[in-house]
């Protein structure tokens, strides 16, 4: 049995709630989110841009015949586009909002590991001290000497949110072609 397994049964006996976080980088920055939410990660093999999008929709994939947009986290969290590497991943997620699952893919610099902690050590975002949106953050996680930021997925890939932006984005495409 491997220790993962053994420190997940440790913890249900002890009457813990144990959760996983994908950790990756982004900007020299590592972050994380909840397993639930990731689907499978693939290599960064190019994408199909579309045009008149924002910045952050950085394009399309075909993933086993589906069409699945490409948003570019470090974009998203306004920080410039990511530079393609061959480390480059997309992290497929799934979200439901108004009762439908959605895929998305989620470009990051790298792929790190999946970390498993008692849900307990959450900590509650901070009111200070990080150049992201506060609502972009589900908590903070200490790692034994570092501190991992969560992000609330729901809220980073809302969708209704994302087409507000490019309706917004197209409303000045055409202004500028006018």
């Amino acid at each position: 049995m491997s220790n993962v397994k053994s420190k997940e049964k440790e913890l249900q006996a002890q009457g813990t709630e144990t959760g996983q976080y994908l950790t990756f980088g982004l900007g020299g920055e590592t972050y994380g989110m909840s397993i639930e939410h990731v689907r499978e990660i693939i290599e960064f093999d190019g994408l199909t841009t579309m045009p008149m999008m924002p910045p952050f929709l950085r394009g399309v994939i075909n993933l086993r015949g589906a069409v699945v947009p490409v948003i570019d986290l470090k974009e998203r969290f306004k920080h410039g586009q990511t530079e393609f590497s061959k480390r480059t991943c997309v992290v497929i997620v799934e979200i439901e909002q108004n009762g439908e699952a959605s895929s998305l893919g989620v470009m990051v610099d790298t792929v790190n590991e999946v970390v498993e902690v008692d849900r307990s050590c959450l900590e509650a975002r901070p009111s200070f001290g990080t150049d992201l949106r506060q609502d972009f953050i589900e908590g903070i996680l200490d790692l034994g000497g570092h501190f991992l930021v969560v992000l609330d997925v729901r809220q980073v890939l809302s969708i209704g949110e994302m087409a507000t932006l490019m309706d917004a984005g197209l409303g000045e495409e055409q202004r500028k072609a006018a």
